[in-house]
């Protein structure tokens, strides 16, 4: 039989005991014929066992916040020691017995009870009259009959007080903990004197002193899991440095007074919840999450659930993490709300917030925490990954921002995928952390499938260079901030920002996807319209939402037309003028923060705040086609057969690129005319024809509003007798 099974049984034979005791007493009572004397209430046999008191001690953090009292109770619950824990259990509403320290043989669940709550040993007389009403049916009729009233077949204070040894009267008291704690529920309807009106134990209260310890279902509905997957509490030296501060810090203040509310600063909540699970290990206790959207803002609830999560921090070790992830800002209702529990509840509390919050209402602590550093995890995938990937730990660790426990079972999947091929594993490696960690950025960006490559782009030698360099500083960057020591002189963020400048058609979105094609990156293109919102700081919040899903994977972040939000800062003129000055303010904090890739593209570069141009990376100037760069882009327009990879193209007939480079069209122009005369051959039945392709830019010279002379659009075949097409219209469908 297990320690805890042995304790059980001793419980309830000791709590069988004190019933019986307690009949015999009320049956004493209720024979009497007359009120006994004080004398013959003393000669009665007590049911109560004292608490001896204990000397005060230095103790450590679990006996501070589970173990036993420092001083014997006092008299007011304003001087109770802080209670803290959390349950055993594995789920939050199942009910299970307290395994973990189960008390010794000598002391059962109610004494157990008396100790951790402070009750008085009159106060624990009352609670057991109460609770043997639950285990015994016959409590009941002796409660009538020694009341000497038959309607009267339950407790009263009026009972107790007559009952028991050395009653006291401020067991009444709603500072005393019977109601305190609410280990009681008085019925006091209409005009009913108090100390006749009938008392019941709460049924929690009822279940823990049979030997049942479950979470109070009042108190169950409002916590959620910790959603972590099995395996994930795992954490990198760096951040046990952050639990054994905590750990010290809560230690030292074990025998000072009220332990602090250690708040968990940063963006990233995993880590963070990671290291409270870290902190609960040790002490051996259980670990809940509330969301502050939970918490009840009407005070009256608040005090009711802070007075119940603290009676249950008495009865299992068990402490609690509030989220506030989402949390805008200080004077925010729930901020509010956050002070209030807090304040009025003791006990040991994370509380996750992106930034460190002041004047909570008692001590706290405030740690940064943040995923492991880039030399940790280069270890953690040499770890998990075979010797023969040589290359693939520098490479994901200076890409992909991950915790340990992903990188482990992101390296298993990827020697699966690689099936004992050491010459894929590095590639298999990189998809795997590509589509996993993939961010979820639908409703402020839209996901571009890069298609393009270096062949289809169509620069100058000088811009070409540019987008090169981008390309291997976003490879490299591991090695110069971190091989290096360069990261030592960088007081700002390790990302890359370029600004690409140019007209409309000249090849910004399509430099980006060569870029993200070449890098293997997902790349987001940004839609402002979800992003900007007329509403004050909601822009920023978007702004937070898009930079932070995006961080962990060092996805690619598009800002077509970046002047609409990247502009030039106002003078402050209203409200309005310093909010807008704040979102570019913000924006400039998180491009330099961002340890991925952002390019910004603008059609009107001067339009662009001057302090964004000094902290742009790259700016990559994207010119008109020149005569030359024209003939190039119509050559690429068309695609080309390739047997090799089974790809067809467009019949084409010869075409004059001397003469089409002549057409002043940029290069989305001549895109969009080679797309168009491809349509007009397939709804004629004929190949690609000179003449379509010049009534397909003919087309787009109207788009443009520009003078058209008829005869630059004519194509005279020598060799074709059928009279050539002028306009589109004219074409047979």
């Amino acid at each position: 039989m297990s320690e805890f099974n042995t304790w059980q049984e001793s419980n309830l034979r000791q709590l069988a005991a004190e019933v019986a005791q307690l009949r015999q007493r009320l049956e004493h009572m209720a024979t009497r014929t007359t009120e006994p004397s004080r004398a013959e209430s003393r000669e009665t046999p007590s049911t109560a066992t004292p608490v001896a008191p204990a000397k005060r001690v230095k103790r450590s953090i679990f006996q501070w916040l589970f173990g036993q009292p420092a001083t014997q109770p006092t008299s007011t619950v304003s001087d109770l020691t802080p209670l803290t824990s959390t349950s055993t259990d594995e789920t939050d509403n199942s009910p299970t017995v307290v395994e973990s320290n189960p008390p010794p043989e000598s002391h059962s669940a109610l004494d157990e009870l008396a100790v951790r709550l402070r009750l008085s040993p009159f106060e624990k007389q009352v609670l057991l009259l109460c609770v043997a009403m639950e285990f015994d049916t016959r409590i009941a009729d002796l409660c009538a009959r020694a009341q000497q009233d038959p309607l009267k077949n339950f407790p009263t204070f009026a009972l107790a007080l007559a009952l028991f040894d050395e009653p006291s009267w401020d067991v009444l008291s709603p500072e005393r903990p019977l109601r305190y704690w609410r280990l009681i529920e008085i019925n006091q309807p209409g005009s009913q004197p108090l100390t006749t009106s009938p008392l019941r134990a709460d049924e929690r209260i009822v279940n823990y002193v049979k030997g049942l310890n479950h979470l109070d279902d009042r108190v169950s509905p409002f916590l959620t899991p910790l959603e972590l997957e099995s395996g994930t509490t795992e954490i990198a030296p760096s951040q046990q440095t952050i639990v054994e501060t905590i750990l010290r810090r809560l230690d030292d203040t074990a025998d000072a007074g009220r332990i602090p509310v250690v708040q968990l600063v940063g963006p990233e909540p995993i880590s963070k919840q990671l290291v409270a699970l870290q902190v609960c290990a040790a002490i051996n206790c259980r670990l809940h999450r509330l969301p502050i959207e939970l918490l009840p803002a009407a005070p009256s609830d608040s005090e009711i659930l802070a007075r119940l999560w603290q009676r249950e921090c008495g009865l299992m070790p068990q402490a609690l993490y509030l989220d506030a992830q989402e949390l805008d800002g200080a004077t925010t209702e729930r901020f509010i709300a956050i002070s209030r529990f807090v304040t009025r509840s003791d006990g040991l509390f994370f509380l996750g917030v992106r930034e460190a919050l002041p004047r909570l209402g008692r001590p706290h602590l405030a740690l940064d925490v943040a995923k492991p550093t880039v030399a940790e995890q280069q270890i953690a995938w040499q770890m998990a990954l075979p010797h023969e990937a040589v290359q693939a730990p520098s490479q994901l660790a200076g890409q992909f921002n991950l915790n340990l426990s992903t990188i482990q079972q992101l390296a298993q999947r990827a020697c699966m995928e690689a099936d004992g091929e050491p010459e894929t594993l590095t590639e298999k490696a990189w998809e795997v952390c590509n589509a996993t960690q993939r961010p979820q950025l639908d409703a402020l960006a839209q996901r571009l499938e890069p298609k393009m490559i270096w062949d289809d782009l169509v620069l100058p030698v000088a811009e070409t260079n540019l987008l090169k360099q981008i390309v291997a500083q976003v490879r490299q960057r591991n090695k110069v901030y971190g091989d290096w020591g360069f990261a030592r002189k960088m007081n700002r963020g390790f990302g890359i920002s370029a600004l690409f400048a140019g007209e409309s058609g000249t090849g910004k979105t399509m430099a980006a996807e060569v870029l993200a094609n070449d890098l293997r990156l997902n790349l987001y293109r940004i839609d402002l319209s979800a992003v900007v919102n007329k509403y004050i700081g909601e822009t920023e919040k978007n702004l937070r939402r898009l930079f932070d899903a995006a961080e962990d994977g060092g996805a690619i972040l598009f800002f077509d037309e970046a002047d609409a939000l990247f502009g030039k800062r106002s003078e402050v003129k209203d409200s309005h003028d310093r909010y807008a000055n704040i979102e570019v303010n913000y924006l400039l904090q998180r491009l330099e923060s961002y340890r991925g890739l952002a390019i910004l593209a603008t059609n009107m570069k001067s339009a662009l705040d001057t302090a964004f141009l000094r902290r742009l990376r790259f700016i990559v100037n994207f010119p008109y086609p020149s005569v030359a760069d024209r003939q190039r882009l119509w050559q690429k327009a068309f695609l080309q057969p390739d047997a090799k990879r089974n790809l067809s193209a467009p019949p084409l007939d010869v075409l004059d690129y001397d003469r089409l480079a002549r057409l002043n069209l940029n290069g989305g122009h001549i895109h969009n005319a080679a797309l168009n005369a491809a349509f007009l051959a397939a709804a004629a039945g004929t190949n690609v024809t000179m003449q379509l392709v010049l009534t397909a830019a003919q087309a787009e010279f109207q788009k443009l509003d520009r003078p058209i002379n008829t005869a630059e659009f004519q194509w005279h075949d020598r060799n074709c007798t059928r009279p050539n097409v002028a306009n589109a219209n004219e074409v047979r469908l």
